[in-house]
């Protein structure tokens, strides 16, 4: 019996349309972070010191908004592909998971706890809760995203394969997590210019495998996903 056998039409239609909602949301917030992201490239003073405001805030509160949809797409493609290939997505919701949990109460600190005046005023703060390397906040960060974002997104490389469309998706995949991992090189060379890297393979690739991701979900031939033609998603009662 296959995956899709051993389904209602209701059920498959709820699981499209979570994994639809799930891609297009992280397509959509990862477009709006695009704008602030290079705004605060463009106005940035120096690569050692944080974005300034406006682009600031709003990056953190996008990234708040992101990172529960990442899990939620990673969850739908663990519902989505062939028993066998579960141990794989199960490790990356895992992963992405942990990714979201830091970077959430990462953003999330110091989004609100930064703009305060008596917090601003501690002489350790630039040690603590800035992005101003090195700071305990930006080495939590890196560690979500170069770090167990990377470990999610390789862990769904083995997931993928068969159609041209799931081909696309498994290599940019795979680019994303090289690319995230890269990043720690800045970690390495006390460089953070260098750590930019990782922020091409989670900012800017990863999104667009969501965008393939979608389109996968919202056509019924690509479910479950990574199963090629004439590749048996079959599992054993």
């Amino acid at each position: 019996m296959t995956v899709l056998e051993a389904a209602t039409p209701a059920t498959l239609s709820a699981q499209r349309r979570f994994g639809v909602v799930s891609a297009v949301g992280v397509v959509i917030l990862s477009a709006a972070y695009f704008l602030p992201l290079v705004m605060g490239f463009v106005t940035l003073p120096s690569p050692d010191v944080a974005f300034i405001d406006p682009w600031f805030s709003m990056m953190e509160v996008l990234i708040i908004l992101l990172a529960p949809l990442m899990v939620a797409l990673a969850v739908a493609i663990h519902n989505a592909v062939p028993v066998a290939r579960k141990p794989f997505t199960l490790a990356s919701v895992i992963f992405m998971g942990i990714m979201a949990g830091i970077t959430c109460g990462v953003h999330f600190t110091v989004l609100t706890l930064s703009h305060r005046a008596d917090f601003a005023a501690l002489p350790w703060l630039d040690s603590l809760i800035t992005f101003q390397w090195p700071s305990v906040t930006y080495t939590l960060d890196i560690l979500a995203w170069d770090v167990f974002f990377a470990l999610s997104v390789l862990c769904l490389v083995p997931v993928f394969g068969g159609s041209r469309l799931n081909r696309a998706i498994k290599v940019l995949l795979l680019v994303s997590g090289v690319l995230a991992i890269a990043g720690l090189a800045g970690v390495v060379l006390d460089d953070m210019a260098v750590r930019n890297i990782g922020i091409v393979g989670y900012a800017v690739v990863y999104p667009v495998a969501a965008i393939l991701l979608a389109r996968a979900f919202a056509t019924t031939s690509d479910l479950p996903l990574g199963a090629g033609a004439g590749q048996s998603a079959s599992t054993e009662s």
